[in-house]
């Protein structure tokens, strides 16, 4: 696996001759003609439901720049629908989350990675005495379902301090519920939270912070999000690779430069709602067809004054 530090002098490396030009999306210089012009104008990028995926939806403005006409996204809302779109090649590059491509990759996925995006993505939350991955066994842990993101998370922190992850984690899965709120309602003894329940979670009060991989090693050395492309793709058209790459890798420096305009984009390109929380609950008001607050929060200490 690529070591998080390659990504700090690569990062600083893109920053210098790039970001410049990137802060400013709308203008972008055009690319260097030197690279020679991609050998196909089209490509297909997958529309996943997780901010982890930033770079990858707000890089159009950055692929034009790079000679790309015809970018189009391809919306899945599960691990498994995006691997099956991934296998019949509805798409041809995608953001995901590094166990995943590992994973992937294991049972024969025709997929090639071709860079580190970032590190940080996921933070664990605990409630009651559990204060480290070994207070995991025994415990329950909310996860959306076996093999998913989350499960796999937790079962490779789990198995490098020795645990087994299948035998001494009770993992616990619903359909009618979120890991999170299992877990806020006390119904699970922990979950492993990917943007933005985390900041949900941090905002409401709720269980508190065992592994923060932004700043807890090992895992804040590893890379999190990591770029793959169709294998066929990367065969057939190594020029467009590059510069897919390199719009990907550019549009994780200005996620990290300048998140406000980001967000901005994310919710200008209908990539995410818009949301109010209630400064003093800090829960979501529930809204009528107006948009207009109504019984906003289920606490008397709060009017929801938004």
């Amino acid at each position: 696996m690529i070591r998080a530090s390659l990504s700090q002098s690569r990062r600083q490396f893109m920053k210098t001759i790039s970001v410049a030009g990137a802060a400013s999306i709308l203008r972008l210089p055009a690319a260097l003609a030197a690279d020679g012009p991609p050998e196909i104008t089209s490509v297909r990028l997958m529309q996943m439901p997780s901010i982890c995926a930033a770079p990858q939806l707000i890089v159009g403005d950055l692929l034009r720049a790079e000679g790309f006409t015809d970018i189009r996204f391809v919306y899945k809302a599960s691990n498994s629908a995006l691997n099956e779109a991934i296998v019949r090649g509805e798409v041809d590059f995608s953001l995901h989350f590094a166990p995943e491509w590992v994973s992937f990759i294991d049972r024969g996925g025709p997929v090639t990675v071709l860079a580190g995006v970032h590190v940080g993505c996921f933070e664990l939350f605990a409630n009651g005495d559990i204060r480290s991955i070994a207070d995991l066994k025994g415990r329950t842990v909310g996860i959306t379902a076996l093999g998913s993101s989350e499960h796999l998370f937790v079962s490779v922190m789990a198995a490098y301090i020795g645990l087994d992850p299948a035998r001494d984690i009770h993992w616990v899965t619903s359909g009618s519920s979120s890991p999170e709120d299992l877990f806020a309602d006390g119904k699970v003894d922990a979950c492993l939270g990917l943007p933005p329940v985390p900041q949900d979670l941090r905002a409401r009060h709720i269980g508190h912070v065992v592994v923060n991989s932004s700043v807890d090693r090992p895992w804040s050395q590893y890379f999190c999000c990591m770029l793959a492309g169709n294998r066929e793709f990367v065969r057939k058209y190594p020029a467009a690779v590059m510069r897919v790459t390199r719009a990907i890798l550019k549009a994780a420096d200005l996620c990290a430069t300048d998140p406000d305009r980001v967000a901005r984009q994310l919710v200008d390109g209908k990539f995410t709602k818009r949301s109010t929380r209630c400064r003093r609950c800090a829960k979501f008001p529930t809204r009528g067809e107006n948009t207009t607050p109504k019984i906003p929060c289920d606490t008397t200490r709060c009017s929801c004054t938004i």
